[in-house]
């Protein structure tokens, strides 16, 4: 009889423990700890993503798991610049593309230009134009270089070779271009807008994220039938509500879906990586780490202090696409010492412990910074990066966020004359954010920071705002070339230069100078040192710099999770 007691008792608490956990697992899975309420969608409940398994690398792009590490140690510093003082940073974990931006990637961009935006209609000729490289930047007074002229861009021999003539600008409107189409493919792969919609898109026609996001009803125009015309947009809308009483639909059915920011779907932006993230993605330290700390320092990408391979099948092979020495870009003919003259194709390298190709070497890199000879960690260590010019949508007199339409382009004419489109039709219009919106705020007080610690005791002998001192006051005094456009509806006009030509001038660092990195086949072993830092203006372009994307991580740091670190 006691055993029969016991044993009831045992399996009611066996049963109840049972009971606990599903139900505390189903809380965690499906359920709000917060009201207990369902949040699968089904039967009118508000629906969250509750299956989200961690974000997927987009196209192109290798996992970086960020760390800490000693930003600007040079090996060598026999230039003694005060450019490379040494730093210790943290970096989050992010994405890095895995080869540098190619001919075919960037053609597949002017191509999508000029298929949506027809050069031949007047008022969109500026935005294909304005798109191109500078493919000039190959000519020499006392070289012969018409074949990289001529064909380096187009022709299919090159097509796999890094883009070059993109000057900072073009590089980052790119970055938003290439967002927008990857998030225009995903959300038509899984259903949720009309089968093939981003090939029916015009001038008036076009997908933007953010506009998406915030405002989904004027995608594509204000095309219903394209932004919720998959089959997974109509089963979102039947699950969002049943029928009355009387079998017919109730609005909140009839209410369109869309995918929002919380459904995990869309990726975040493209964009260029700041200078920390390209320079901790290039040294690729895990090589020499050693539990919780390094174990020595890396020169290179690669480990060793040379650049050649000393593994025994490759023995002296160039490890990168670098200048040896006077009049010898590629060694002598018969056997290469690095397989190129100019470039070389994506991947002719081995790649460094990340699983990324040419950080040195083949072209140079933009990054995301604005240059300053000094990194400031005294004010920041994490995620540093300087060049932060923040925005806000611009809101209309109907309370909706504006959009910007074929008539409402906005177009920017660079210092060298040159006219490109900063916005595109599809896009939500920015302004700057006020001091009604940094009211109070503690982390910053105004929508451009690039001069921020500029200007202060430690950086100048002026302390008021840039903007309030006298053009002789300024911390950088640099050239200041005039360009003056009367410009028609179309971005054309008459064009007046000025060039600065004063001889009182002191230096070429201002707010549009920007940071590239890495060696480029036209530079010495010295510039291969991922640490090695210079800058160029942001509207210029040169026949050694391209680029490459990253997108930062959401989530977790690491990909696998936590694990023991015993």
């Amino acid at each position: 009889m006691r055993f029969r007691i016991a044993l009831k008792t045992l399996s009611a608490v066996v049963f109840t423990g049972l009971l606990i956990g599903c139900n505390n697992s189903r809380d965690y899975k499906n359920n709000s700890r917060a009201t207990g309420w369902d949040l699968t969608g089904k039967d009118g409940n508000m629906k969250y993503q509750t299956k989200y398994s961690g974000q997927e690398a987009a196209p192109g792009l290798i996992f970086v798991e960020g760390g800490t590490f000693t930003m600007g140690r040079v090996q060598d510093d026999v230039m003694h610049d005060w450019n490379n003082t040494p730093t210790q940073q943290h970096v989050q974990s992010f994405y890095m593309d895995e080869t540098e931006v190619t001919n075919r990637m960037y053609l597949q961009y002017l191509d999508w230009l000029k298929m949506t935006f027809p050069p031949s209609e007047d008022r969109y000729k500026t935005i294909y134009v304005g798109a191109l490289p500078d493919t000039l930047v190959w000519r020499n007074r006392l070289g012969y270089n018409e074949t990289m002229t001529n064909n380096y861009l187009r022709h299919p021999a090159y097509q796999n070779y890094p883009v070059v003539g993109v000057n900072w600008i073009q590089a980052t409107e790119f970055s938003q271009w290439r967002t927008d189409r990857v998030n225009e493919a995903l959300l038509e792969e899984k259903g949720y807008t009309k089968k093939g919609a981003r090939f029916e898109t015009d001038a008036d026609k076009t997908f933007n994220t953010e506009t998406y996001i915030n405002a989904p009803t004027q995608v594509y125009g204000g095309d219903e039938e394209m932004t919720k015309g998959g089959r997974e947009s109509e089963r979102m809308a039947n699950r969002r509500g049943g029928g009355n009483n009387n079998g017919e639909s109730s609005e909140q059915n009839k209410a369109p879906s869309y995918v929002q920011r919380k459904d995990g779907i869309l990726q975040p932006a493209y964009r260029l990586p700041t200078e920390a993230e390209w320079e901790y993605a290039a040294l690729g330290m895990s090589s020499v780490r050693d539990y919780n700390k390094y174990r020595g320092r890396k020169k290179y990408p690669w480990d060793g202090q040379y650049t050649r391979a000393g593994k025994r099948r490759t023995r002296g092979d160039q490890l990168a696409n670098f200048k040896q020495g006077d009049g010898d870009y590629g060694g002598i003919a018969g056997w290469s010492d690095d397989g190129a003259d100019i470039t070389n194709e994506i991947k002719s390298y081995p790649p460094n412990d990340y699983g990324l190709y040419d950080m040195a070497g083949n072209v140079a890199e933009w990054v995301a910074d604005v240059y300053r000879p000094i990194v400031d960690d005294e004010f920041n260590d994490f995620n540093y990066y300087r060049g932060n010019v923040y925005t806000k949508n611009a809101i209309g007199q109907d309370g909706k966020v504006e959009i910007v339409t074929s008539d409402s382009i906005e177009f920017d004419t660079l210092s060298n004359g040159n006219i490109v489109a900063r916005t595109l039709p599809g896009e939500i219009k920015q302004e700057p954010v006020t001091e009604e919106d940094t009211y109070l705020r503690t982390q910053f007080t105004k929508s451009d920071n690039r001069d921020f610690r500029d200007g202060d005791k430690e950086s100048s002998k002026y302390f008021r705002e840039a903007g309030d001192l006298a053009e002789s006051e300024r911390m950088y005094n640099a050239p200041k070339h005039k360009v003056n456009v009367e410009r028609d509806s179309t971005g054309a006009g008459k064009m007046s230069r000025e060039y600065d030509s004063s001889s009182s001038r002191t230096t070429l660092i201002d707010n549009e100078v920007r940071v590239y990195k890495g060696g480029s086949w036209r530079d010495r072993a010295y510039w291969l040192d991922p640490a090695q830092r210079r800058y160029f203006p942001q509207d210029m372009a040169t026949d050694y710099i391209g680029f490459r994307n990253a997108m930062s991580r959401v989530g977790s740091k690491s990909q696998k999770g936590t694990k023991s670190r015993n």
